[in-house]
């Protein structure tokens, strides 16, 4: 896998993110949810970015971990949107499996980090 599907799905889905706040916030009148989704939702990006200068195999591991438990937390507040009914079960499917594709890039990507260290 290339870093540059992970940064392009990544960047993507932070579009998409802000996009899905701006709706949550006026059509919807949802400020709690919909901000701690911008926020881990688009951090997930931005630490993959980050990854990308690590100083070291172990720091790119640490970056990607912490950018994995952003997407984790993420699939968290797009459920609990889902569950409370503040959005429907179209928008959820959409938004649902962009994160779940990243989640599983990052897993493959933690996993094959370690492989690599231990070598």
């Amino acid at each position: 896998m290339s870093k540059g599907v992970l940064n392009s799905k990544s960047y993507a889905f932070a579009l998409d993110v802000i996009r899905f706040y701006k709706f949550l916030t006026s059509e919807k009148r949802e400020f709690v949810l919909s901000r701690q989704l911008l926020r881990s939702g688009t951090a997930i990006g931005a630490l993959i970015r980050e990854a990308e200068h690590a100083q070291s195999r172990k720091d790119f591991l640490n970056k990607i971990n912490i950018s994995l438990k952003e997407a984790n937390e993420t699939e968290y507040w797009i459920d609990l949107l889902k569950d409370s009914e503040l959005i429907l079960l179209e928008e959820y499917a959409d938004i649902s499996q962009k994160i779940k594709e990243i989640l599983r890039l990052l897993i493959s990507t933690v996993k094959t980090t370690k492989q690599n260290l231990d070598r």
